[in-house]
């Protein structure tokens, strides 16, 4: 049974990876026939072709390797400066730039003249390439706000999950009293487990973030008004000073860092609550907040990386993860001990995580992916305005085919990388049990 959950896991990650990459392209596609460019080929995958079809002038088809996917455009750089699509060289980078040029034109027909991507105006070459990775964009908020609003989140809450009986600094790693420990305000007020704390000092408490912000903000007499079994009762404490975890902007507890606030002495009651449209929309501005730090962190990973894959090195928790690991660990999500609900919305979010890397990734002005021709169109308009604005000649379009040599290196970068991230998978994943 375990095998066939993650073998069901690995293909189900399989189709969610395939709709999310024909997605993306589907958002390149829609709006370069908006604009009228010529798109002779749409493609899920690389390697061979094992399905495709023609209908109207565009090739709609499914490749072997679904490690990606593409539509060609015709004219995505412009001629020369001679006004000439080829021009041979000797050299291998000017090679590289005239072979680049080449491909783009390869396809051209009598008529294509007026139907070049290169012959857009550059916001329309800008919505063009954005359309792509705004679709994971679109695919990922869809499926985190689904989650988040119908099955929500493991959230605190203000129920009391156990009562310390003695005041212990957080900073001490134990849990057992000791002689000269005081006794705990809320074990001294009478707070038992089960209890759910509806105001503080007489005033309604919202959630677990502002009961513990209040009683953090208090040493020494307060009112604890409790829901005890649908009756309502009201406690006295005096609460004492701790040396307690230290939170930071967002509430989030900060590690090996404490402060000294006021201290009540109960842990929180954790449950799955569905969370409102507020609420969702900052944990996904979180979401992408943390996504943008672990791209601009990938160059820190590879020391961490290369030791997992071919030493004795720990896998962090926080560790990049390839298509391959992905997949491994969807299986792995099939095989939890948890109910039906839990293992699809984990699942969702695995797939809703995916999409936003995607969409954070091609975002990175870097070509060849679709921020970098982002940049150059941006590039582009940028000289445009300064010739208008000078009275001086119109510069022309930006020629990115110039920057292919760089392209291919970034792309060799890339490769080199993946394949690192694909031999930890294998040999050392990072498991989620």
């Amino acid at each position: 049974m375990t095998i066939l959950l993650t073998v069901l896991g690995i293909a189900l990650f399989a189709v969610g990876l395939l709709f999310s990459i024909a997605w993306h392209e589907l958002g390149h596609l829609s709006t370069a026939k908006l604009f009228g460019i010529r798109v002779p080929q749409y493609m899920v995958g690389f390697g061979p072709t094992i399905w495709s079809r023609h209908k109207g002038e565009t090739e709609y088809g499914i490749k072997a390797i679904p490690a990606g996917g593409y539509i060609r455009m015709i004219g995505m750089f412009p001629p020369g400066q001679d006004g000439r699509i080829e021009a041979r060289s000797t050299s291998p980078w000017r090679g590289m730039i005239e072979d680049a040029r080449t491909a783009a034109f390869e396809e051209l027909k009598p008529g294509d003249e007026d139907r070049l991507f290169y012959t857009r105006k550059p916001w329309k070459r800008v919505i063009v390439m954005f359309a792509g990775p705004f679709m994971n964009l679109v695919l990922a908020v869809a499926i985190f706000l689904g989650v988040s609003m119908s099955f929500g989140f493991q959230t605190q809450t203000t129920t009391v999950a156990g009562v310390q009986q003695c005041v212990i600094p957080q900073s001490e790693d134990r849990d057992t009293c000791k002689k000269t420990d005081p006794q705990s305000p809320g074990a001294a007020a009478g707070l038992l487990e089960g209890d759910r704390i509806t105001a503080f000092d007489g005033t309604p408490v919202k959630d677990w973030a502002d009961l513990s912000n209040r009683i953090r903000g208090t040493i020494g007499p307060a009112t604890i008004t409790v829901d005890r079994d649908g009756q309502e009762k009201v406690l006295h404490a005096t609460l004492r000073e701790n040396l307690v975890a230290k939170k930071d902007a967002d509430g989030q507890v900060v590690r090996d860092e404490y402060v000294r606030a006021g201290y009540l002495g109960f842990a929180a009651q954790s449950e799955i609550v569905p969370q409102t449209f507020g609420q969702s929309v900052d944990r996904m501005g979180d979401m992408m907040e943390n996504g943008v730090e672990s791209i601009l962190s990938l160059p820190t990973k590879v020391p961490d990386l290369w030791n997992a894959a071919f030493s004795d090195g720990e896998r962090k928790d926080d560790s990049p993860v390839g298509v391959v690991g992905a997949a491994r660990i969807s299986g792995e999500v099939l095989n939890l001990d948890a109910p039906t609900p839990n293992i699809i919305a984990t699942f969702l979010m695995l797939l809703a995580g995916f999409n936003l890397s995607l969409f954070l990734f091609n975002m990175l002005p870097l070509l060849p992916l679709d921020g970098g021709h982002i940049a150059g169109a941006l590039w582009e308009s940028v000289r445009r305005h300064i010739a208008r604005l000078f009275r001086r000649p119109d510069p022309g379009p930006f020629d990115v085919a110039k920057l292919m040599p760089v392209a291919y290196v970034v792309a060799g970068i890339f490769i080199c990388f993946t394949l690192l991230v694909l031999v930890a998978d294998i040999v050392n994943p990072v498991k989620i049990s």
